[in-house]
C-alpha cells in the first residue's frame, strides 16, 4: 500500500513525559503542538527516546492516539515495534498496523547478536507481516550488532522496506550506503551531531532527539541543504554543536527531558527506572548553554 507521505525531512523521536510514574498526556500534547507550530515533518512514537523498554503496549496505543489526534493527517506518525525477538516484533508490527500507524521503525535485534543472515531473515519476516512501510534502524551503540551495507542493500529490494534510520555516526559507511542504494530508498540520520554532513553526502532527513526542542532550527538546516546553501547550513549548525553534545552527557533521553522541563514543555524531567533524572552536576552547564542560545 503506497503511503501519502515521503518520510523525508525532520522527524522527532518523541520522549515520553512522566508524572508520578504515569504518562503525562498534558505535557505530551504541549510538546507535539510546539513541534507542529515549528514545522516538524513527522513523529516516532515508542522509539529509543520514548524509553520504549519501560512502556506497556497499552501506553504506546494511548500515546499514539494522542499524537494522532493532535497532528491529524498533517504529518506521518511512525511506531517503533522492534525487539530482539522476531515473533514479538511481528506481533507489535501487526498491532501498530491495526492502530493506523503510517510506518514502523524496526531496530536491529539487540543483546542476542544475530549474524547478518539472521538480520536479513528477521527484517524480511517483519516486512512480510504488514502492508505498511518499514524503516530499518541501525544503532550499533545500543544493539552491539550492526547491519552491513550488503544486508541493507539486500533488504532494500523488499517492496515495503523503504528507508533506514542510520545512527552509527560513521559518515564513511553512510556515504558507501548512499552510493549503493536505489535512488528512491530513503536515508535518514539517527545521529544528531553529524546531521548536516550527513545531508551533504546525500541524506534525506533525520529521526532526531534534538528536533524535540530545536525543531525550527533542524527544519532550517534541512531547507538550507535542499537549496545547496552549505556554508550557511554549516555555520548555523556549528552554533548548536555544544548544545547537541550536552544532550548526550548521560544516556538519551535523560538530558533531553531535563531540557524540555526547563523550557516549560514538560511538568517534570522524571524518568522510569533503570534510567534516572539528570545528575545535578550537569545542570549549570546545560542551563548556561540553553540561555546563550535563547532557548530559555
Amino acid at each position: 500500500m503506497k503511503s501519502q507521505y515521503d518520510f523525508k525531512g525532520v522527524i522527532s523521536a518523541l520522549p515520553t513525559p512522566f508524572l508520578d510514574k504515569k504518562v503525562d498526556y498534558e505535557s505530551l500534547t504541549k510538546m507535539v503542538e510546539f513541534q507542529l507550530r515549528n514545522g516538524i515533518n513527522g513523529f516516532v512514537v515508542n522509539g529509543t527516546t520514548a524509553e520504549s523498554p519501560t512502556l506497556t503496549w497499552q501506553e504506546v496505543e494511548k500515546i499514539y492516539e494522542t499524537v494522532r489526534n493532535i497532528s491529524g493527517q498533517k504529518v506521518p506518525v511512525i511506531v517503533g515495534t522492534g525487539s530482539n525477538s522476531t515473533d514479538e516484533t511481528i506481533e507489535k508490527t501487526k498491532k501498530a498496523t491495526d492502530l493506523g500507524a503510517d510506518a514502523v521503525l524496526v531496530v536491529v535485534p539487540y543483546y542476542n547478536k544475530p549474524p547478518q543472515r539472521g538480520l536479513q531473515a528477521h527484517f524480511k519476516s517483519v516486512a512480510e507481516s504488514t502492508r505498511i512501510p518499514v524503516i530499518l534502524y541501525n544503532v550499533p551503540g545500543r544493539t552491539i550488532t550492526a547491519m552491513s551495507s550488503e544486508t541493507v542493500l539486500s533488504l532494500s529490494e523488499i517492496k515495503n522496506i523503504i528507508a533506514i534510520k542510520e545512527a552509527s555516526g560513521d559518515l564513511a559507511f553512510d556515504e558507501k550506503l548512499h552510493s549503493q542504494l536505489p535512488k528512491d530508498f530513503i536515508m535518514l540520520s539517527g545521529d544528531d551531531p553529524t546531521y548536516v554532513p550527513f545531508l551533504k553526502l546525500g541524506g534525506h532527513g533525520l529521526i532526531s532527539v534534538m528536533s524535540n526542542m530545536i525543531t525550527a532550527d533542524c527544519v532550517r538546516w534541512t531547507k538550507l541543504a535542499a537549496d545547496k546553501k552549505w556554508a550557511e547550513a554549516e555555520e548555523d549548525f556549528a552554533k548548536y554543536k555544544k548544545l547537541i553534545s550536552l544532550m548526550y552527557v548521560e544516556a538519551n533521553p535523560i538530558p533531553l527531558k531535563w531540557m524540555m522541563h526547563k523550557m516549560g514543555l514538560f511538568k517534570s524531567p522524571e524518568m522510569r527506572l533503570p534510567l534516572m533524572a539528570l545528575d545535578s552536576t550537569h545542570h549549570d552547564q546545560i542551563m548556561a548553554e540553553m540561555k546563550s542560545l535563547g532557548i530559555v
